[in-house]
């Protein structure tokens, strides 16, 4: 990952012998290679808070890459706060090493996705990744439905307010929703 490389630390490196590329890495590895990341990012820095008093905010890729997280693998902010835990593979695209920081918890989450909600930025985000791979002759894109995204959205504030996880474990740890069910996010 070119934007964020440092020395890994025990905790990403692993001492595994025997490995296996799941489908949930190869599809990350291909998201991370097709994302136009820095234009995503240029649409939402001007409203993403900049760091002043108090804590610091999370970096604007490492939000937007849970938040696209959040979209492909359908969690709600508590389960995507625990699949990172759970996933290296997850934790490897979103930049996070677990050695050197903790996952950002449900509530930053939460509240970047506020933002998105606040200012529109989810159907720019994805109008523009549709316009980007349509120009590399990719297919892709989203069909937006606001009726659904207010129900979602409405169904997450809820689970996270009573502290309850959106899918049983069996239906988070499987392939991505993408591969299911590609009309809820790709327009094949």
């Amino acid at each position: 990952m070119g934007w964020g490389m440092k020395q890994l630390t025990l905790a990403t490196v692993g001492f595994e012998r025997y490995g296996k590329t799941t489908r949930r890495a190869a599809f990350l590895a291909e998201m991370e290679r097709v994302v136009p990341w820095p234009a995503l990012c240029a649409l939402i820095e001007p409203f993403y808070p900049k760091p002043g008093n108090g804590r610091p905010p999370v970096g604007v890729e490492r939000m937007l890459r849970l938040y696209f997280l959040q979209q492909w693998f359908n969690l709600s902010d508590p389960a995507v706060e625990e699949a990172l835990y759970d996933s290296a593979a997850m934790r490897r695209f979103a930049g996070i090493d677990l050695g050197r920081e903790p996952v950002p918890d449900e509530t930053t989450v939460c509240r970047f996705r506020h933002l998105l909600e606040e200012h529109d930025l989810g159907r720019r985000l994805f109008d523009e990744l549709q316009r980007h791979l349509a120009a590399k002759g990719l297919k892709g894109g989203h069909r937006h439905d606001r009726r659904r995204d207010d129900h979602q959205r409405a169904v997450l504030d809820q689970e996270r307010r009573q502290g309850a996880r959106s899918r049983d474990a069996s239906d988070q740890e499987g392939q991505p929703v993408v591969f299911r069910d590609e009309s809820a996010f790709w327009g094949r």
